[in-house]
């Protein structure tokens, strides 16, 4: 590995789950996931009558941290934090389970209130979806966190001391929830809302959700709806699926619904009080829609570990831009920052005349920078693999259906590829979505035209005038344009059929000596 590397590991002892996640910072500062491991542990559980986790349990999760440990010192791991949440939180003795994990493993533990679970939530959500306003729900093994942001900030936050497995123990005696123990977990979940009045004082605001529990409904979800994206981060639910899943689950055997698409052997028995608890916050808040979110406690600790002057991104899809072209140095930075620059001038000389939507200027932005991103793949062929880096890449700040739309901008070759493409996302993509691709597409390869040979020889600030027919672009250059012109001259056809608008183009060259 590199010695500029810096890797930072993320250990979270949670309530049914053990993980790490080790996130490498390169050079330039940017960061990703380069191990992830989960193990189960099922703390809430082992906890007896009296609220004590006795010594043999305790015992039962060492060998599990002991391998994390190690794992982080084969990988050259720098910063390891290691936190616990619900489990050890909430029991008797939290003060005799944290000796004995630091004596056996060597590792310092971190037992988070539930203020501080409920506001690394917050951290992992709001530096990875374009979120201003919503409710969020952090659905763990033994807790429940719902928090209210209002204008991208904290404003009120909870944690409720039930969560998908200590509901499940406390409530279900067979193998299956009779409906007797269905309204006791609803009312249990009633009450305690009925001690937080700002959650149902918050009603049409989306539900984001984060925990096992819903990853998994969103995997269902999107199974069930044979979703064309792998994307599993900033999914929506359709309405009324919570309501239908929870109702599905609850009905059927714990047999039938191990057999379920995407939901896991070993949650089958916590799935559905973890659910109930779902469904009733849901309703209580009115929440407006449900979007599931992949990124939540670990991401959270990393961020503030990663920068804790600053753990709040300022925007969230430039940060992710950024760090996706700083993963990626041999995307030509400062080619494809003038051909950004081009792209923006274009936009704002050409939208105001249509009924482009307003994002769709952030959306042509990231095809612009991203647009060579295949190269680091191999390349011949590059934009086929950007076409699938953009999907895949983790774009935050951006819906799937944006995200979709940025590839294919990115892409843009032909009117027809882009109907053909646009085929794969039908249920993703509005009817109007293929006009907007091929209009910013034409726009992207325009300006990927004004500096077609990679030495920038036209000067960034371009003088546009534009009347309803035609478009003058009086260029100055540094030096001869000579492969730009020809690749306008011939793009200007295209650009008229898809534009309606006739391109004038005028050079001017100035020496720089």
């Amino acid at each position: 590995m590199s010695n500029l590397a810096t890797r930072i590991g993320i250990i979270d002892i949670g309530s049914n789950s053990i993980r790490l996640v080790i996130y490498e910072i390169n050079a330039l500062g940017a960061y990703r996931v380069v191990s992830e491991h989960k193990d189960s542990a099922r703390l809430s559980e082992r906890m007896g009558p009296d609220g004590i986790l006795h010594n043999k349990d305790i015992i039962s999760i060492v060998p599990i941290l002991t391998h994390y440990a190690r794992l982080c010192q084969s990988q050259f791991v720098t910063t390891v934090r290691a936190v616990a949440t619900a489990a050890v939180r909430n029991a008797a003795n939290t003060s005799e389970i944290v000796r004995i994990l630091e004596e056996q493993t060597g590792l310092t533990i971190e037992v988070l209130s539930g203020f501080e679970e409920a506001r690394y939530g917050y951290l992992g959500v709001i530096n990875s979806m374009d979120i201003r306003n919503g409710m969020i729900i952090d659905i763990g093994g033994g807790s429940t966190e719902v928090s209210l942001v209002k204008d991208r900030e904290l404003v009120q936050s909870v944690s409720f001391p039930f969560g998908a497995v200590n509901t499940t123990r406390q409530f279900m005696k067979g193998s299956n929830l009779t409906d007797s123990e269905i309204s006791d977990i609803r009312k249990m979940v009633n009450e305690a809302l009925a001690s937080q009045p700002w959650i149902m004082q918050s009603p049409n605001l989306p539900m984001i959700g984060l925990g096992g529990t819903i990853r998994t409904l969103g995997k269902m979800s999107r199974k069930r709806n044979n979703y064309p994206l792998q994307l599993a981060h900033n999914y929506v639910m359709k309405p009324g699926e919570v309501q239908e899943f929870s109702l599905l689950l609850s009905t059927i055997t714990i047999d039938k619904r191990k057999k379920i698409d995407g939901l896991a052997k070993e949650r089958a028995d916590i799935m559905v009080p973890g659910l109930l608890i779902l469904e009733t916050i849901f309703d209580a808040a009115k929440s407006s829609s449900c979007l599931i979110s992949g990124s939540g406690l670990r991401d959270g600790l990393f961020f503030e570990t990663y920068n804790p002057k600053q753990p709040v991104k300022a925007d969230v899809l430039e940060a992710s831009i950024q760090n996706i072209l700083a993963l990626h140095p041999n995307a030509a930075a400062t080619h494809v920052q003038h051909i950004d620059t081009f792209a923006m001038q274009l936009y704002d000389a050409l939208a105001p005349s249509t009924d482009l939507e307003a994002r769709g200027r952030l959306m042509l932005h990231t095809a612009a920078l991203l647009y060579r991103i295949g190269v680091s793949v191999h390349y011949y062929q590059y934009l086929k693999h950007t076409e699938y880096m953009i999907q895949e890449a983790h774009i935050d700040g951006l819906s799937h259906r944006e995200i979709v739309i940025a590839s294919m901008i990115a892409t843009f070759k032909t009117k027809n590829r882009t109907q053909q493409q646009a085929l794969v996302y039908k249920d993703l993509l509005l009817e109007s979505d293929v006009t907007l691709i091929i209009k910013l597409g034409a726009i992207l390869k325009l300006a990927m035209a004004m500096d077609a040979s990679g030495t920038q020889p036209i000067l960034a600030a371009i003088s546009i005038q534009r009347n309803d027919t035609s478009m003058n672009l009086n260029l100055l250059c540094a030096h001869n344009p000579y492969l730009e012109l020809k690749e306008l001259n011939a793009f200007a056809k295209d650009f008229d059929k898809i534009w309606g608008i006739k391109l004038k183009i005028q050079t001017e060259v100035f020496s720089m000596k």
